[in-house]
Formats: C-alpha cells, structure tokens, sequence
C-alpha cells in the first residue's frame, strides 16, 4: 500500500509542481532532482537503479519517515520504459529563485548513513573498482557523476582538480591502469549541483564531486553525503541548452567528409563496371537477337509452304529436301541471357516465405524513411536526442502503421507469380486457400518472432542481473495487445489488397515472357566467377564498403554515450548504399541469367542482404577493439541488439536489391522479342 502511495503522490506532485513539460518556471516553484541510474562506465547496458547502492535519504521533507516522495518512480510512457528510463525522485529540493536574485543562491543538503554493513561496504567496493558512475536528471537535463575512486591513499587524491565529472569520465580508466601498489575503495561524500538559468528556464546543469570528500569504504563506516545546490544566471538561450551535451567536432570530422568522397568514387566505379559489364553486352545482345529474328523471318518467308517443320516453324529440309545450313544462325537467337526467358519468371522456391520477407522489407523501408522524416521534423517536436521516450512511440506506431505495407507487398508478390507454380496452374481452391493463409500467417509474425525471441533472452539476463533494461510484464503486455489489435489487422488488410489489387493491362499477362510447364535445366560447368555463390558476397563487400566510415560514428553513439549528429552525412550515406546495393545486385543477376541460371529470385535477395553479414562481422570487431565491455549482461545485449541491427538491415537491403533485380529483368526481356 506504501509503494502505490507513493506512486500516486508522485504523480500529483509531478501534475501540479514544476512544469517539467514546458520547461518554464515561477520564482518559488519546486523543480525535480531526479536519478535515473548507476553502473559501470564501461558498460552502458549494464543499469541499475540508483539507490541499489547504499545512498542515504536526504533529511527534506520528502523523507521517507515523513512519507515524502523520496524513491518514487516517475510516471513515464511506453517508449521511456522500452529505452531504459527509471527515473526516481532523489528527495532534494531545489526551489527556483526570483529574478531579483542577486548573484548565486546556495543550499546545502546533507544526510548520514547508518554504519555499513558487509554487502553494503562490498556495492560501494565494487561501484569504486568497476569505476561506476551515475546520472541525474533535472528538467529533462542529463548530469552524470562518478561514485568513487581506487585510490593508494588520500594523498594520492590531494590537487586532483577536473573541469566536470563528464570529461573525468573520459580519464578515469586510462589513469586507473598507470595507478601502482594497493589500491583501496573511496567514495565521493560531497557534489556540488550548479544551476544555470536564464530568466524562467533552466539553461544548464553543472555537477563537480569533490576530491577532497574522497572517504574509504569500511564495514562499520558512516558516510555524509552532501549536496551543495548552486543558482546561478546566464545569458545563453534555451534553445542552445542541448548544444554542450554535443561533440560537434567528432561527428564533423574531417573523415566524414572522406567517408562521402570515397563514397561517391565506389559508386562512379559501380555505375562504370554496370555500363562495361552489363549495358555493353546486352547492347550487342539485342543488336544480335535482331539480326537473328530478321534472318529468321525471311527463311519463314521463303519455307511457308513446307510440311517438313518443328514445333517452333524451324525449316529441317530447304525446298530440295536437303538439311537445312542455316539452322545454327536461328539457334544463335537462343544463346546467352535469351535462352531462360521460358524460365526466367517461374516462381522462386518457397515462394511463401520469399513474399513474407520482402513485404516485411518494405515494411522496414518505409520505418526508415518515417524516421528520418521524424528527424528532419526536429524542429516541430524536438531534437532526437532529447527525447528518446518519443522516438521510440515513434518507432512502434510507424511499425504497426507500416504493416499494411508488408501485407500488401508480400500479398502481390506472391499472386504475381503464384500462377506459375503447379498449384497455380491446377486452380485448385484447396491449395490455393492454404497457401494464401501460409503468406498471411508468415508475414504477421515473421519479423516479431524474431524480436521477441532475441528480446525474451536479453530481458530473462536483465531480470537475472537486475538491471533496469528489465522490461515488465505489464509493459510486455502493452506491446503484445499494440501488436495484435494494430499491427495484425492492418497486415491482414494489407494482403486482401494486395491480393485483389488489379494492375492494369497487366493483369492477363503479368511478365513479358510465358513460363514453359517444364523447366530447363540449369547448366553445371560454369565459369567461377559466374557461379552465385561467389558473386554473393563480393557484393554485399562492396555495398558493406559504402558504409564502413559512417558505421563507426553510429556505433560509437549507439555504445559509447554520445548524441549521434551527423543526421545529413547519413541520409547521404544511406542514398549511396541503396545505388551500391541496387548496381552490385542487377550485376549478379545478369551474371547469372548470362550463364543459363534463372533462379535469380533469392539470388537478387541475397546479393543485397549479404550487406549484413559484413556488419556483424564489424560489429565483433568493434567489440573487441573499440570498447572495453565486459560480463554476461552487456556482452548479450551488445550482440542481441547487433543481431538484430544486422538482420534488419539484410532484409532491407535485399527488399532493395530484389526491387532493382527485378525491374532489370523485366526490362530487359521485355524489349527483346521471344515467340
């Protein structure tokens, strides 16, 4: 009863306090300290709640024994709980001052623990030796702080002076490394929190623990913490507040500028290997297919009234009864590319899970693009980096708004070429109807099983651990009922249009080419570098290459506690990689189609898709590298969220290959003239 006590002042005080949501204050309103959580700096996904650790409450009015506030978790949405928020009130009262304030306002807040016992002297050991730190929030401003320090002896912390335990982040493990001798646990007792405001809002936030209050953490010890909370004035505008949370010099490097020159250079070289291996030959192509049809016309011309003819009308006999010496010149018109075209639009192998894939392709596409309209729009609902609770209720409705798209893109796809399967052509209701449900039932609940797989490990290690990435039952079952009663539906939906839809005058003839009822077979003694399995992922290495720069900076703001800014470079960098993806990939299918192999389908799919391999292969790398994660919790949510990453972006890239794979083919076919 205590707890929804507390759960329901919280909210009031939260409704009728400071005005969090606007950002604008009163002289004399109250406004939130909160703290939100704590854990090694090495591992970002490795969260605790704050006051896990032995912290003492300070003696205000939101003291527990006067059953304040003190500890409360503020209410928060759907999206700050799927990102990790877990804001609690931190029990300090900080009051806004009035514009006649002179100078600083200051007050100090203290509070003492009781004696320490073992495994409390142990959490603040091991918050000193992992090198914790924590984070606060004070209208929606991030603070971070360290716990403690490995220290010698207090000596070895005498003159030690940092700007702001932000940057002493940056330092603390490089410095721990060249510490000798025995190192003892010490915990910061005193931090000073200044507040910048200018007029009635809340500019910046400064927190500064100092050295001096280094105390050693001993069983039986009583530790004062003290807060010194500073007012101060400052002329900087709101609207700039955010700016020093962001390293503008590392996002426009001048590396990022390479990246895109190298960028374009890949897809110069692209377009000019497309124009010299592919639009060359099929120029000639169609300059010999040409001659052979006109050759072949005027031997009709001249044999119209023989009886002696193939099922094709080629002659046998010439008019005096001798072979006919000219039947290699016809036999010519087949060669090449042109000899599949009986085949070339015959249904792919399992043609149900290929159309649920690359409708949840179009799906993840349009979740792309919805996203970086939500960025470009900034301006209109706030920058992306200060409100991540937003992005993701962002992401979830885009994706239930999106699953029309992938019912209707895997619903068309699989009409378009279940006709050419022996089901198709037996119009038997009964294999139809089950197929149809197959489609649908694959492409509800293909890309959400894979989620809530990978997502069911990481939240059991959460739970284990205790960490604060722990998602709910209650929030899983609001996740569950958002998919079923929107996402579904709209799928459903999605796929009768898709399976009604008309396309026009296409509708009798869907492909340029009739399918022959028995396929041809596929010749075995090709070349090496026309075989699919090796072409695959020499093009998933060169679409991997358009990304590789940009790929860091996004890892590294993804799991290094920096604000990605770059949003222009990787809108450019993203249009580079869907024309690298689109060139590699009609290549391999030209290859392919060239060498008498019309399974071009999954090969188109793959060509694109093998993009993903390689970032995960990077991903290890820059794990191994680049960071110095450690333990179970975050290495599995490290590769479980690169996974995940990783096979996202191979489903888009193939939908993106497969689209320009197929429109290849379709053109290339259709201005060509096949009996």
């Amino acid at each position: 009863m205590k707890q929804i006590f507390l759960f329901a002042v919280a909210a009031t005080y939260a409704g009728v306090g400071a005005d969090e949501y606007t950002h604008r204050y009163k002289s004399g309103d109250k406004v939130d300290l909160w703290v939100n959580k704590v854990g090694p700096y090495a591992n970002p996904q490795e969260a605790y709640e704050y006051y896990i650790l032995p912290y003492c409450a300070p003696d205000t009015r939101h003291h527990p024994d006067q059953e304040g506030i003190f500890n409360a978790l503020k209410a928060h949405s759907i999206g700050e709980a799927l990102g990790g928020h877990a804001l609690r009130h931190s029990g300090h009262d900080l009051i806004f001052p009035s514009e006649t304030t002179i100078g600083e306002m200051s007050l100090l807040e203290a509070c003492t623990t009781k004696p320490l016992d073992e495994k409390q002297a142990q959490l603040f050991a091991r918050a000193a030796e992992d090198q914790w730190f924590y984070q606060m929030y004070v209208d929606d401003l991030p603070v971070w702080g360290m716990v403690g320090e490995m220290l010698p002896d207090l000596e070895a912390a005498a003159g030690e002076k940092f700007l702001s335990d932000i940057s002493h982040l940056e330092e603390v493990a490089a410095r721990l490394e060249e510490m000798r001798g025995e190192l003892k646990p010490y915990v910061y007792t005193k931090r000073t929190l200044k507040v910048s405001y200018n007029q009635d809002r809340i500019i910046k936030i400064d927190l500064k623990s100092e050295p001096t209050s280094l105390t050693e953490v001993k069983v039986g010890a009583q530790l004062r913490f003290e807060l010194d909370i500073q007012w101060e004035k400052t002329n900087t505008p709101f609207h700039s507040r955010f700016d020093r949370y962001l390293d503008h010099a590392f996002f426009k490097h001048l590396f990022n500028w390479f990246s895109i020159f190298k960028c374009l250079m890949m897809v110069l070289f692209l377009m000019g290997l497309v124009v010299l291996i592919v639009l060359r030959p099929l120029k000639k192509d169609y300059a010999r297919y040409a001659l052979a049809h006109g050759r072949r016309d005027e031997e009709q011309r001249e044999n119209e009234d023989e009886e002696d003819v193939e099922e094709k009308c080629k002659p046998l006999m010439d008019s005096e009864c001798r072979p006919n010496t000219h039947r290699s010149t016809i036999d010519f018109e087949d060669s090449g590319w042109k000899q599949v075209h009986g085949d070339v639009f015959r249904a792919p192998k399992f043609l149900p899970l290929l159309a649920a894939i690359l409708g949840t392709g179009w799906q993840l596409v349009i979740l792309g693009a919805g996203f970086a309209l939500f960025v470009v729009a900034g301006p209109l609902h706030g920058a992306v980096h200060e409100e991540w609770g937003e992005i993701m209720y962002f992401i979830l409705v885009c994706y239930c708004l999106s699953s029309i798209v992938a019912g209707y893109a895997s619903g068309s796809y699989f009409k378009l070429y279940f006709a050419t399967t022996p089901a198709g052509r037996s119009k038997s209701d009964t294999d139809g109807a089950s197929q149809w449900q197959l489609v649908v039932a694959l492409t509800v609940v293909l890309l959400p099983t894979i989620l809530a797989a990978v997502l069911f490990v990481l939240n059991g290690i959460a739970f284990i651990y205790g960490t604060i990435y722990y998602i709910p039952f209650l929030t899983m079952m609001k996740l569950f009922f958002f998919w079923v009663f929107a996402s579904v539906p709209l799928c459903i939906l999605g796929t009768l249009l898709g399976r009604h839809a008309k396309r026009g005058s296409q509708i009798s003839e869907p492909f340029p080419c009739r399918v022959n009822a028995i396929p041809r077979p596929i010749p075995g003694d090709i070349p090496w570098y026309r075989v699919p399995a090796n072409l695959i992922p020499l093009a998933g290495l060169f679409s991997f290459g358009s990304i590789l720069i940009e790929l860091y900076y996004i890892l590294t703001s993804f799991w290094n506690y920096k604000y990605y800014l770059a949003h222009s470079f990787l809108l450019g960098v993203c249009a580079i990689l869907i024309l690298v993806v689109c060139m590699t990939t009609i290549t391999v299918v030209y290859f392919c189609l060239d060498s008498g192999n019309y399974l071009w389908q999954w090969t188109a799919f793959y060509s694109g898709g093998s993009t993903s391999l390689y970032v995960f292969l990077y991903s290890v790398y820059y794990y191994a590298f680049k960071t110095n994660m450690n333990g179970l919790p975050q290495t599995a949510f490290y590769f479980g969220f690169m996974l995940l990453i990783s096979l996202g972006l191979g489903i888009l890239c193939g939908t993106l290959g497969h689209w320009a794979a197929n429109k290849f083919v379709h053109n290339i076919f259709r201005n060509v003239k096949v009996d």
